[in-house]
């Protein structure tokens, strides 16, 4: 009777335990049980320049928390790319001029939506002009353009629009960079399948997917791009995000030899470099002159990884996002000359009159 009492028993319990070990992939995020020398990094070693921030409500925000926590990681200077235009842009230069007079600067946006119609690019022109007199440093496109802007016939306006080339062009006349954002990483055009790489972001983030005709094929709107950067060479880009190549050097270091006005940030695509340390080291101290750091969304948590990838020789450290990286990464140990590059001088080159006094000769 025993016996026959434990067999029982384990027959009841036994679909509790399968199903106590089922979970998605979504669930499975085990600690890594891999102790390797190496900590986190909450204060970089040089001070740096965020060349991708946002602050959205800049022109009737209290920055002194944000100030705080940009001395909290050595950041020097916080470049908005949320500026906005007209009104709101002179709001948020008087907001830095009155308070923090050095840490921040803006860049200009345009609404891209209509254009075509009577006399809008004349009118976007002279607004541009005049958002640099009252002290936008650049202008920042957003992926907008290339994704949803339509013209005036209602028709998706390509980047590359002849009808925007005044706009690249008195970008150069004025020295201004452009740091634009085009598309979106190329696997969101991909199938959504096992197959994926982005298949959690997708699952968790469903509206970021794409297909060639929604609304146009990844390589066509990138070239788009391309061709803006080729048909005006007097006027300084950056890429944003890496172009989203992060994820295939090669390809994107011919493009930088084709084109010596182009640049990249490395907003957002951390995880790439950081599963790649030996190569990624190499391209970078090779494209020294032409990688900027940026980190995109302000979390000031999330900084310290770009820290230890981009300082440390580390193995193995997490990643803070699961859904852009489930792989662990590895640090660049960077050479402190690039570093320095990449954290400022690179910036202090593009982005007119930001204050040097900040940072290190």
């Amino acid at each position: 009777m025993k016996f026959r009492s434990i067999i029982s028993t384990l027959m009841f319990l036994l679909p509790i335990l399968v199903i106590a070990q089922e979970m998605s992939f979504e669930e499975y995020n085990p600690k890594s049980t891999l102790v390797v020398p190496g900590d986190s990094i909450f204060k970089a070693k040089f001070p740096f320049i965020d060349v991708h921030g946002h602050q959205y409500r800049m022109p009737t925000q209290d920055l002194t928390p944000v100030v705080a926590d940009m001395d909290k990681l050595n950041m020097g200077i916080m470049v908005n790319l949320s500026g906005r235009t007209g009104d709101d842009l002179v709001k948020s230069v008087k907001n830095i001029a009155d308070n923090f007079p050095n840490r921040f600067v803006v860049f200009a946006n345009i609404n891209f939506e209509g254009a075509g119609s009577e006399g809008w690019t004349e009118k976007m022109v002279v607004q541009l002009e005049q958002d640099v007199k009252n002290g936008a440093r650049g202008l920042k496109v957003y992926k907008s353009l290339g994704l949803r802007n339509k013209d005036a016939q209602g028709n998706r306006l390509a980047i590359n629009d002849k009808r925007l080339d005044p706009i690249w062009a008195k970008c150069g006349e004025l020295g201004i960079p452009v740091l634009i954002h085009s598309a979106d990483p190329a696997s969101f055009w991909d199938e959504f399948d096992g197959d994926n790489e982005r298949w959690l972001e997708l699952k968790t983030h469903p509206r970021r997917k794409r297909t060639d005709t929604d609304p146009a094929p990844f390589q066509q709107i990138m070239n788009e791009q391309y061709n803006v950067f080729k048909k005006h060479p007097n006027t300084t880009f950056i890429s944003a995000h890496m172009s989203w190549l992060a994820n295939d050097l090669g390809r994107l270091g011919k493009l930088l030899d084709e084109m010596p006005n182009m640049n990249v940030g490395i907003g957002a695509i951390i995880a790439e470099l950081g599963r790649q340390p030996r190569f990624a080291k190499a391209f970078i101290t090779k494209y020294q002159d032409r990688v900027l750091f940026g980190k995109d969304s302000w979390k000031p948590e999330e900084f310290p990884t770009y820290f230890r990838v981009l300082e440390s020789a580390d193995e193995y450290f997490p990643y803070h996002k699961k859904y852009h990286a489930f792989w662990a990464m590895y640090g660049l140990d960077l050479d402190d000359e690039v570093l320095k590059k990449v954290y400022y001088k690179n910036a202090l080159r593009i982005v007119p009159g930001l204050d040097k006094s900040l940072f290190p000769k």
